[in-house]
């Protein structure tokens, strides 16, 4: 995101929270209608700890493949039976429409039942929306190739059973869709002709099946303190769908947290995602960047059958600043590999990423906090807003 855009955004968010901080005490001493009472909630956060809680935000950004965007941002949290003793659940969204007629829908929950039994984890991705294209490997080049212009779905879900203390075994699914695929706006030293059309630019559907295994001790998903968790992932594609592309899909992801005091969260990621098989259309391949890992980078940046990326994070959640403890901060670095095979990985080659953000404390009663998060690379800088860590 170009710098004028970050200012803009901070100054914004800035001038929002000092509104809402005005207009939360206000309604205090005046709690008329059914606005004021909301924003009372959310500022003063009126409702008890084991109380479901529903928070619904705008946003206004800009993105270079897609010019100004608008979204809206819902987020719902609960506990089982209001049981503060099970996990916190929660579900969120982000859709978002362009000036340019671009549009997307982004879903996502991690659901405990009682006694946290059963554990439910998913995303789905619904997105007609333009993709850089830098090409398959781990050296391409700085600037794009080509926009891919297409309309994609993805639904990823676990259906999990605890067998064990935090251990939990169970089916996960994955469906993948690119229909609608064009390529446009080639560098202009590459003509249209003599592009080299990666597998799968004519549209892929795919749906994989396979068996999860995860050690899960948070208790907050969406702000872990003193916690591990890791998953391992297996997925077949396409053993009943009718299609010639067949593939396998192995993930790991190791996260650790450990709490220094009250306040500060020592936290770290470890992720390895492994395709093998047969051929992968491009837009299944591992990629780098994006919100989550590897913060700094476009997301797909870099890609190819496999990838390694680890980071690591310091938060300050809050921040001792004395008139507040609803401001926090944190630093983070992460390195990471897209790569073909192993002996392509260089340690002078690999690419890095380092950042730094601020914190505001969104619900106190469940310790959840608005994201903000500025992250550079060697390609640049790229500003990020969410609820809930990055991991």
């Amino acid at each position: 995101m170009p710098k004028k855009y970050v200012t803009l955004s901070i100054s914004i968010f800035i001038a929002l929270l000092t509104t809402l901080e005005v207009v939360g005490q206000n309604t205090e001493k005046k709690k008329k209608g059914f606005i004021p009472r909301y924003i009372n909630s959310i500022i003063n956060d009126t409702v008890a700890q084991k109380k479901s809680q529903f928070f619904i935000y705008p946003i206004a950004g800009y993105r270079p493949e897609t010019g100004v965007e608008f979204g809206v941002c819902p987020l719902y949290v609960y506990y089982a039976k209001e049981d503060v003793e099970n996990r916190l659940s929660e579900m969120n969204a982000y859709a978002f429409f362009t000036l340019n007629g671009q549009y997307g829908l982004r879903l996502n929950h991690a659901l405990y039942s009682d006694q946290d039994k059963w554990f439910f984890l998913g995303d789905l991705d619904f997105e007609q929306f333009p993709l850089k294209y830098y090409g398959i490997g781990n050296d391409v080049p700085k600037d794009n190739i080509a926009l891919v212009n297409a309309t994609q779905i993805r639904i990823k879900e676990r259906v999990l059973r605890r067998v064990l203390d935090n251990f939990y075994i169970g089916l996960e699914t994955d469906f993948r869709s690119l229909t609608n695929v064009t390529f446009e706006d080639f560098d202009e030293d590459i003509s249209e002709e003599n592009f080299d059309y990666p597998f799968g630019a004519d549209g892929s559907t795919n749906f994989g099946l396979g068996l999860g295994l995860v050690y899960d001790e948070r208790h907050n998903v969406l702000n872990t303190r003193d916690a591990f968790f890791s998953e391992f992932a297996y997925l077949n594609y396409n053993p009943f769908w009718n299609s010639n592309v067949e593939y396998q899909l192995i993930t790991t992801d190791n996260r650790f947290f450990k709490k220094i005091n009250e306040r500060d969260v020592f936290a770290a990621q470890v992720l390895g995602e492994f395709n093998f098989g047969g051929d992968v259309p491009f837009n299944q391949l591992s990629y780098m960047g994006g919100s989550n890992i590897m913060r700094g980078y476009f997301k797909g940046r870099f890609r190819d059958r496999n990838q390694i990326a680890t980071q690591i994070e310091y938060r300050f959640l809050p921040l001792k600043l004395g008139f507040t403890d609803r401001i926090g901060a944190t630093v983070f670095t992460s390195v990471g590999e897209v790569f073909d095979d192993w002996n392509e990985i260089e340690m002078k080659n690999l690419k890095w990423a380092a950042g730094a953000g601020a914190r505001f404390l969104l619900f106190q009663q469940k310790d959840i906090f608005l994201r903000f998060d500025y992250a550079f690379t060697r390609d640049g800088s790229n500003f990020y807003i969410s609820i809930g860590e990055a991991f």
